[in-house]
């Protein structure tokens, strides 16, 4: 049996993840120099000891009406060959080893706006974690 790691976070009461492999590093609120002209998905770039990665807001992109008032203050710093993103999220969960064969395709009644950008989703005993795709969100912001 293969399995898969994600590393879990939250955005408005709802659980995503990401594969481990693609985080980098997770940081709390750090100083965003804003980019004019950019989308409101975009909150800016961050300077990581030197490196720059494009924070953006999950919740922004993904297009959640908020009925919560989380301001996202903690950054998921994920990889994806020479480009950082920074995902803004609400609270991170835990790092979760998942069966591979637990895996199911993106349901169709998930919003076209989150569908997108991921790869398809677990079903946990008390949850449903939606698994994101960094390439795909890397590829739509064109960084």
């Amino acid at each position: 049996m293969s399995s898969s790691q994600f590393s879990t976070f939250w955005v408005d009461e709802r659980l995503y993840g990401v594969n481990i492999q693609m985080v980098q590093e997770i940081t709390k609120s750090m100083n965003v120099t804003e980019v004019p002209l950019a989308p409101d998905y975009i909150k800016g770039l961050i300077n990581l000891r030197g490196q720059i990665a494009t924070a953006v807001s999950l919740k922004e992109l993904f297009q959640i009406q908020s009925q919560h008032h989380h301001e996202g203050k903690i950054n998921v710093v994920c990889k994806s060959e020479s480009n950082l993103l920074s995902l803004v999220v609400d609270e991170v969960g835990d790092v979760l080893e998942l069966e591979d064969h637990q895996f199911e395709m993106t349901p169709e009644t998930v919003s076209p706006s989150v569908s997108r950008f991921m790869t398809g989703v677990y079903k946990l005993p008390n949850n449903l974690l939606s698994v994101i795709d960094i390439k795909k969100i890397i590829d739509f912001l064109n960084v």
